[in-house]
């Protein structure tokens, strides 16, 4: 008989064999064809992640499959084992379906480049980790995914490694989110000794489980947390581990949209949501998680509004709406899981398709612009790339939050969760977030708009490295556009405003109703809220369009003079990479050099040790040449170094 869950083992495996067919064809005359595997793998599991959600269980709300026993240790026993919920398949949908649409781009994008079959390679190998990291039903299979696409990332940023500033930028992403990634093994060590040395989700994630620890080891509970939390910091780009992601953008450009918007970044999400139970019995930890969450949300955008580089002003974007989505998660515990988690949740969704879009759409402009991203060397391109502005101007105001578009959606979800959580222990810490998201909303619409009036209004600019014949892209990049554009419009509208009842269906993950201690949820629209955030999302737009709306900075000048100090730390980025290389890169190199000479010194002295012997053989060896003449001198010279130094000492 045909199980379900079986279909569990094929959505990371379709693009894992396209990967493999791919880095095969590399090195064939077909590699021009590399690409196509991937794609087809890649749509494949989407598929069958439609199928699954056809299949899944009324009552359990899960699938799971029990592939094999990776390894067994005494009682400790390990299962490569793969479950599918309402969270995981979420997550499933925007991966296979985002990635399947970047891979199509990517045809077009890096048709010209060399190492083509590397590319799809690395992306299928990418794509499969993620989706593996998702449907791991024990935190170890999880770890190997959440290893396995940072891994990739660093292949994908360090794509063009004969370039100084790629290999520098992998070097840092894959170092900085290394540091994260100790505390998540310390804190899955650790939750594993307090669960009865179990790592299963179904074992660690049960009521009986969780009052044990709570109850036994408070204390350890809210470690083991802060641990995970660390993990979680340092892949989804958190304050103060965010450093790595902007300078990601030295990758190809589709390899920034998958970072950002369907596979890397969002796996800190998925921990914490995951974990939502654990996380929701410790209060403390939550607000830390939401404090971070909102100081992130905060710098990002500050930074973003003054960067020259498209490019890096999405990647700003991405670490600022990420900020959001941590603060969402750390209402939950105050706030029940199906309400705050959910939003967060949604937001990586809706967020999925309209930063996807901006990215590809900033793809579409280099691709224009002869590879240049500098808004100051273009402009008034709204003519040249009609498509391309189109799709970016959706993705704008998604991101900005325009009345029904779907970041509108998602991004009230997460405000409303804020101002719920002030009815907790800390209600004073909470209002002060929910004041930052509201900040935090007027300067994405503003810096979005500032990007947008820049690079499409205003008299047309083209660079030199365009040439003569700067044009849209072909059609196998202008289709993703288009297909992500309507997305970003309307992803949110479908789901939320016309029955899709997705806040229900994502609401009954089991993680979250354990969370809620089964309490039935009762959510209402706060209008007064909606009201006050679209205002804020206007005016934003509106200060955009006054500033930058005829294109070029003439009119923002005067402003970024009067401001001067604000203006250059926020074109600075505060200085936190000047700050952490005073701190950590230089004291680093001068210890690394430090123990480089100790090391050689001791090496030295080893070597003196091991040679000084032979030195002294080499002084007497010539004494034994077998002339029995030297023996008699020698032995007459020495009775009379010995007569006399009797003679001395008698005269003494």
């Amino acid at each position: 008989m045909f199980e379900p869950s079986n279909l569990l083992l094929y959505i990371p495996l379709f693009p894992l064999i396209g990967a493999i067919i791919a880095a095969l064809l590399g090195g064939s005359p077909l590699r021009k064809l590399a690409a196509l595997p991937v794609i087809l793998g890649t749509i494949a599991s989407f598929n069958v992640v439609l199928a699954l959600l056809a299949k899944l269980p009324a009552d359990t709300h899960s699938l799971r499959n029990n592939a094999i026993t990776w390894f067994a240790a005494g009682p400790v026993q390990v299962n490569l084992s793969l479950a599918a919920d309402p969270l995981t398949l979420t997550f499933l949908l925007v991966i296979t379906f985002i990635g399947a649409l970047i891979v199509l781009f990517s045809i077009g994008y890096m048709s010209h480049d060399t190492a083509y079959a590397r590319f799809f390679a690395v992306v299928g190998l990418f794509l499969a980790a993620m989706c593996l990291l998702v449907l791991g039903d024990n935190f170890l299979v999880m770890f190997a995914g959440w290893e396995g696409v940072g891994v990739c990332s660093y292949m994908l940023i360090g794509y063009w490694y004969a370039k100084p500033s790629a290999a520098a930028a992998a070097r840092k992403a894959f170092l900085v989110t290394r540091l994260g990634d100790v505390g998540l093994i310390l804190g899955i060590a650790l939750l594993w000794s307090l669960s009865n040395y179990s790592i299963e989700y179904s074992k660690v994630f049960t009521a009986e489980n969780l009052e044990q620890i709570k109850n036994n080891h408070p204390h350890l509970l809210a470690l083991s947390c802060l641990l995970i939390l660390c993990g979680a910091v340092g892949k989804s780009a958190q304050f103060p581990l965010y450093v790595w992601l902007p300078d990601a953008m030295e990758g190809p450009t589709p390899v920034s949209a998958l970072i950002h918007a369907a596979t890397m970044v969002t796996a800190g999400v998925y921990l914490l949501a995951r974990c939502s139970p654990l996380f929701a019995l410790a209060e403390g930890v939550q607000l830390i998680v939401a404090t971070l969450g909102g100081i992130t949300a905060l710098l990002a955008a500050f930074i973003a509004i003054t960067q020259q580089d498209l490019k890096r002003v999405l990647a700003y974007s991405t670490v600022s709406q990420l900020g959001y989505m941590f603060m969402a998660l750390g209402c939950v515990g105050v706030v029940p899981a199906q309400i705050a988690a959910t939003a967060a949740v949604f937001h990586v969704f809706t967020h999925a398709f309209f930063k996807a879009v901006l990215f590809l759409s900033a793809g579409s402009v280099m691709h224009a612009m002869g590879d240049v991203i500098d808004m100051r060397k273009f402009g008034g391109l709204r003519k040249v790339l009609p498509q391309t502005h189109l799709a970016f101007l959706c993705g704008a105001a998604a991101l900005a939050g325009l009345p029904l578009l779907s970041g509108f959606w998602s991004k009230d979800m997460i405000l409303e969760s804020l101002i719920e959580a002030t009815g907790g222990s800390f209600p004073l810490m909470y209002w002060l977030l929910f004041l930052v998201g509201i900040l935090t909303a007027g300067l994405t619409a503003f810096y979005t708009f500032r990007a947008y009036f820049r690079t499409f209004h205003g008299p047309e600019i083209i660079p030199a490295e365009a040439g003569d014949h700067a044009h849209e892209s072909p059609a196998i990049m202008t289709l993703p556009l288009m297909v992500l554009a309507f997305g970003a419009v309307f992803a949110g509208l479908i789901v939320e405003a016309f029955g899709g009842n997705f806040s229900h269906f994502l609401g009954e993950t089991p993680v979250f109703q354990l969370a809620d201690e089964g309490e039935p949820i009762h959510h209402h629209t706060n209008w007064f809220l909606i009201l006050g955030s679209v205002a804020v999302a206007v005016s934003g737009v509106y200060f955009a369009y006054v500033l930058y709306g005829q294109g070029g900075t003439v009119k923002a000048a005067p402003y970024a003079r009067r401001w001067s100090m604000l203006y250059e730390a926020s074109r600075n980025k505060l200085y936190v990479d000047e700050i952490y290389n005073l701190i950590f890169v230089v004291p680093f190199n001068l210890l690394a050099q430090a123990c480089r000479g100790l090391e050689s010194l001791l090496y030295d002295v080893v070597r003196l040790i091991a040679t000084l012997p032979k030195y002294v053989a080499d002084l007497f060896q010539p004494m034994q040449n077998g002339l029995v003449q030297f023996y008699g001198l020698s032995m007459v010279m020495g009775v009379v170094a010995f007569i006399g130094y009797l003679i001395l000492w008698a005269g003494k």
